[in-house]
């Protein structure tokens, strides 16, 4: 994605004051009378990037009151270059953690953490490559030893994917920087992207559409936008897990088939360098390429997920020499909150 100044975390709501202790009382005998425990319970959702539609689903549950609807009180901490989305939940700074892909989920179960992923919020993991128009590069097969330009992270994740189906090696690296210059300057370059951001950037400032290709559609088949939990946040209050996950598939429903224009205008706010030609791009582009729902959402809800996917997604992965092969993958990932149609009948028929 392409990266904007990152603004301050959101402010918290100071505590409330009371006049007296009789009143201090009074409000907690209320709060415990016929509420169930998790009522407005405070918790904290990180993202793994600077406020953008990719987050749309997220921001538009704030707006519109769903996570309030059922009983949370939600801070959205923004993110940003350097984000480790799987170590903030883990130390406790996130209560929900947006986690890009299943290789972060899969990593901390290598390295012993107990965080796992318990929906999966894009079924199409939105990570293309893109080339110039008339360069030859119509196919991933015909890029096949021609240099690309990608990010470091990239190295242990889809480019191991590449390798083992499309025959890419190491030599062909380049390093990507989040800048499209160096693509713009050269008309036989190849850099990395998301569907939804890069391409438009480019055909903006070129004049020319640039050729995409969405590697979810050639067999990859990471989830991406998964939301990561504590197995402990899970034991001790698995109400407010269930509450967060339903609140948020409402609001992604809302905003890929409704008005996107609440969670809009809070993305606006967190990140004053986001366009509103950018999000609309964006959205657009979600919706014609089923990055939220499409696959097992159709009928399962968005953040849909299953263990045979997962299953599949591994196996590639371990065979590409990532993950040992002995790995307890099941433990990456619980179902407990998906997979039961809710807000099914927000869609439009």
């Amino acid at each position: 994605m392409i990266g904007h100044n990152q603004n301050a975390g959101p402010m918290r709501r100071p505590p409330a004051r009371f006049g007296s202790t009789a009143l201090l009382m009074a409000f907690a005998v209320l709060a415990f009378v016929n509420i169930p425990a998790w009522a407005q319970t405070k918790v904290t959702f990180g993202t793994d990037w600077l406020a953008e539609a990719e987050h749309g689903g997220f921001y538009q549950a704030l707006a519109m009151g769903f996570y309030r609807k059922h009983g949370l009180d939600v801070t959205i901490r923004m993110g940003g270059p350097g984000t480790n989305s799987e170590q903030l939940v883990a130390a406790g700074v996130t209560d929900f953690q947006l986690s890009s892909g299943g290789f972060g989920a899969l990593n901390v179960v290598a390295q012993d953490i107990p965080v796992v992923a318990v929906a999966a919020y894009f079924q199409k993991d939105p990570q293309v490559l893109i080339a110039h128009p008339g360069a030859g590069n119509d196919t991933l097969a015909a890029m096949k030893g021609k240099p690309i330009m990608i990010s470091a992270g990239a190295r242990s994740g889809y480019w191991l994917f590449l390798k083992a189906q499309f025959g890419f090696s190491d030599t062909q690296i380049r390093p990507y920087n989040y800048s499209s210059a160096p693509f713009l300057a050269d008309k036989n370059a190849i850099q990395q992207g998301f569907v939804s951001s890069e391409p438009y950037q480019i055909e903006r400032l070129s004049g020319q559409k640039p050729v995409v290709h969405l590697l979810a559609d050639t067999g990859f088949s990471n989830y991406s936008t998964l939301i990561m939990v504590t197995r402990k946040q899970i034991e001790v209050r698995p109400e407010a897990v269930r509450a967060f996950i339903e609140a948020s598939t409402e609001g992604w429903y809302s905003y890929i088939y409704g008005d996107p224009a609440p969670g809009d205008k809070l993305i606006r706010q967190a990140n004053k360098d986001m366009p509103q030609d950018v999000l609309d791009n964006a959205r657009t582009t979600m919706q014609h390429y089923g990055i939220v729902d499409s696959g097992d959402s159709l009928a399962l809800g968005i953040g849909a997920m299953t263990e045979a996917r997962w299953r599949g997604f591994f196996e590639t992965m371990a065979r590409a020499g990532l993950y040992r092969a002995d790995l307890p993958w099941r433990k990456a990932f619980v179902l407990d909150f998906v997979n039961q149609g809710h807000g099914l009948e927000r869609k439009p028929k």
